[in-house]
């Protein structure tokens, strides 16, 4: 159990999984020690440099900025957040979800060998939540023991190796080239947004439509050219509207510390709410500076580290990369992604709170979590502005939002006990597989269920050999 354990951290510790994978292509390419050393090492730090600035803007700004909104507006119902249903469900289903995600991550490599989708999953954390997801619904389903992990781990490998496949024609629009994939499981809010993109642009190719990047500012903005002196601004901006309606309220400092978020380090930290909504809105500028800073650093290791991965293991196989991996390449369509999904966030809960009578109040009201529509709605943001420039930005970014807010809804109820949590899924594909594999195990239950499992897997490696296509 201890060396499962083991495994279970090292495997969903991003900066390890992707410097093993970086380790692993150096050796196999033969290169010097001292190159393997450099490139391991140098990955490694990469990813804790990206981490630290995306830690820093989730404890920080961020959390701070969706306790404060929802006190200023007093708003009450589900927050969508990974980090807690996946803390909640790995009480009672903490060991299944290991071996899952152990099993899933070599389910990957052989879907990735034997099929056409030649992605490797490398964002360890994401791996370890849909694990957990995909646990969650088989349970329900009447899977346990062997049959609960092997089926687990066969729709775990598939999803590892599909959905970065999905967003992959995107990805070569925003990076130019074919070289990395992207892995996070919110491609499906991705690929939505580009698609509403493309329909903005009318009859215009990709070319003819203005980007955010070619934002034309007058001269005496051009500061704004600058991405951290505009996200600096512009964040500035958006704290002191939604800080100064929360200090108009009476007490509102010892209401926001008997939260315990803001205790000492925020709103009562500071003689003054100005200051503060300043110093925050600088600081999420400096948290994606930080984040920027360790793409850069990994994009210039992992890629060729992952060659010999892609020589000698699986031909052809790209990584795929979490997230922030996109936001250099279009830094504005990253802010403007974040607010506009937001703005959708906020208009899907009041379509919500309109249609609950019509249901009888069953429905539950999701709440505009701030982290899941920065990190998704920035990504959304980024591929969107490929496919449609500016005004597919926006408009795919407010699409996205309204996405992330009514999947839920449709994911909690096949949940089981999780589904009456107050919380649940935030990013798309969580709830796009549960809502998909939670409908079939209401179908089919047991070892059914399990053969369902073992079909959806060799799908894509069968469809290959029906077309005649050899393995190399």
């Amino acid at each position: 159990m201890q060396i499962l354990l083991i495994f279970q951290e090292i495997l969903s510790t991003p900066a390890i999984l992707v410097g093993l994978m970086a380790l692993l292509g150096l050796i196999l390419q033969k290169r010097p020690a001292t190159d393997v050393i450099k490139g391991t090492v140098k990955t490694i730090v990469g990813f804790l440099v990206l981490s630290a600035g995306a830690s820093y803007l989730q404890t920080g700004s961020l959390t701070d900025f969706g306790v404060i909104f929802n006190y200023a507006f007093e708003l009450k119902g589900v927050v969508p957040n990974n980090e807690a249903i996946v803390t909640t469900a790995l009480v009672d289903i903490a060991s299944i979800t290991a071996w899952i995600m152990m099993f899933g991550m070599l389910a990957n490599i052989v879907i990735a060998r034997l099929s056409n989708l030649k992605y490797i999953f490398l964002t360890g954390h994401h791996t370890l939540y849909m694990a957990c997801m995909i646990a969650i619904v088989l349970r329900v389903g009447g899977l346990d023991g062997w049959q609960l992990v092997l089926g687990g781990s066969l729709i775990l490998g598939l999803a590892m190796a599909a959905f970065p496949a999905l967003g992959q024609k995107t990805m070569t629009h925003i990076t130019g080239s074919d070289d990395i994939a992207l892995g996070h499981f919110s491609t499906v809010g991705y690929w939505f947004s580009a698609q509403v993109a493309k329909l903005t642009r009318g009859k215009k190719s990709r070319e003819e439509v203005k980007s955010t990047e070619d934002i034309n500012f007058p001269k005496w903005m051009t500061f704004m050219r600058d991405t951290t002196v505009a996200i600096s601004i512009t964040m500035i901006a958006v704290f002191v509207i939604v800080v100064a309606v929360a200090a108009s309220k009476p007490g509102y400092a010892e209401a926001l510390k008997d939260g315990g978020v803001l205790s000492g380090t925020a709103l009562t930290g500071y003689s003054n709410w100005i200051v503060y909504a300043l110093i925050s809105g600088m600081n999420f500028a400096g948290g994606i500076y930080v984040i920027l800073s360790g793409v850069r650093l990994i994009l210039a290791e992992i890629v060729p580290a992952f060659q010999g991965i892609a020589d000698k293991l699986v031909p052809n196989a790209k990584p795929a990369i979490d997230c922030p991996v996109v936001f250099p390449y279009a830094p504005n369509a990253v802010l403007i992604g974040f607010l506009t999904s937001f703005v959708g966030g906020i208009l899907g809960m009041f379509i919500l709170i309109a249609i609950n009578p019509a249901f009888s109040n069953a429905l539950p009201i999701i709440l505009p979590g701030v982290v899941p529509h920065f990190f998704c709605g920035a990504t959304a943001g980024v591929f969107a502005n490929a496919e449609g420039g500016l005004k597919g930005t926006i408009v795919g970014g407010l699409l996205h939002g309204l996405l992330i807010t009514f999947l839920p809804v449709l994911c909690m109820p096949v949940m089981g006990d999780l589904g009456f949590a107050a919380t649940t899924f935030s990013d798309a594909d969580f709830t796009v597989i549960g809502i998909a594999l939670g409908n079939v195990a209401q179908l089919i239950k047991g070892t059914p269920l399990l053969i369902f499992c073992i079909v959806a897997f060799l799908a894509p490696i069968a469809t290959r050999l029906v077309r005649g296509e050899k393995v190399k």
